[in-house]
């Protein structure tokens, strides 16, 4: 039987290690790059990074060749998140059990801390030394996906959506749409990107990208059911703020069972579209159960 735990404990601890180099070679030690570590090593799940690898792995190929892109993905993710707690956007004082970036140090810090974060992804995913030069064109596809996904035509337009609806009721389209831009095309492009850099063909990559939008959608809906019923001792966060916010969340819309249920299908939808792969993909299938299981 597939161990989950120890996969997901023995591919953190790698993201890890390799995300401390970087941060080791990436100049003096200084505030930003204090504020950097505070945030990007504070103890997240490191799901994009692990479904990168996992991906890389499901054809296969190995993870290690992916890392720099997981790795890339991790700190575009904390980004986000920094400047997601900001008093000018939802304000929040806790993120994975700390006092939030603009908490620990202070509000410019932290806006710089993101901008450093972002820059470095890139600097990062453009440093791969390759073995030849046909690995060249992969690496250029990738960075042009993963910037796509970063960019104001994905989670920065997901985001400038969410805080526009506010207050708002939405339509469960409309919802879904807010939410594969904020959550989903990130989840994407990491799987994405483990794909195309471990030689997928375009009919494996199109089963994944469908594989990454249910549980893109999937990941969101638990948060949502999380900010309900979640304890925040264990998820390191504040509950019940969506609805002091008045935030678009699913159970707003559906109702708390019926969120769950459309969390279970789109779980199922993720299944089915890993239904060619082989045991190798079996840490894919284990993640899509993981994400509406989760405490935090």
């Amino acid at each position: 039987m597939f161990d989950l735990d120890a996969y997901l404990s023995s591919h953190r601890q790698r993201i890890n290690a390799a995300l401390e180099a970087i941060l080791e070679t990436s100049g003096p030690t200084d505030r930003i790059l204090e504020a950097m570590k505070y945030s990007l090593m504070a103890g997240g799940k490191r799901i994009r990074p692990i479904l990168c690898l996992a991906a890389a792995e499901s054809a296969g190929g190995d993870a290690q060749n992916a890392m720099g892109a997981a790795c890339a993905l991790e700190m575009i993710h904390t980004y986000s998140l920094i400047h997601d707690d900001l008093p000018a956007m939802d304000n929040d004082v806790l993120r994975r059990g700390k006092p939030t970036c603009h908490i620990a140090f202070d509000e410019a810090t932290a806006i710089l801390t993101g901008d450093a974060l972002l820059t470095l992804a890139f600097q990062t995913l453009s440093s791969i030394e390759f073995d030849n030069s046909h690995q060249a064109p992969i690496w250029l596809r990738v960075i042009q996906l993963i910037s796509h996904a970063a960019g104001y035509c994905g989670l920065i337009q997901g985001q400038m959506v969410d805080i526009a609806s506010e207050g708002s009721r939405l339509t469960l389209t409309e919802l879904k749409s807010m939410h594969r831009l904020k959550t989903g095309v990130l989840i994407e492009a990491s799987l994405c990107s483990g794909a195309l850099l471990s030689g997928l063909n375009s009919n494996q990559i199109k089963m994944l990208e469908n594989y990454a939008r249910n549980i893109g959608l999937a990941f969101q809906v638990a948060d949502d059911i999380l900010n309900i019923e979640g304890d925040p001792k264990v998820m390191g966060k504040a509950a019940g703020t969506d609805k002091l916010r008045k935030k678009a969340t699913y159970p707003s819309l559906l109702g708390l069972q019926e969120s769950k249920k459309f969390a279970k299908q789109l779980v199922q939808n993720a299944l089915q579209a890993l239904e060619s792969f082989d045991k190798k993909a079996e840490p894919l299938r284990a993640i899509a159960n993981y994400i509406i299981t989760r405490k935090k």
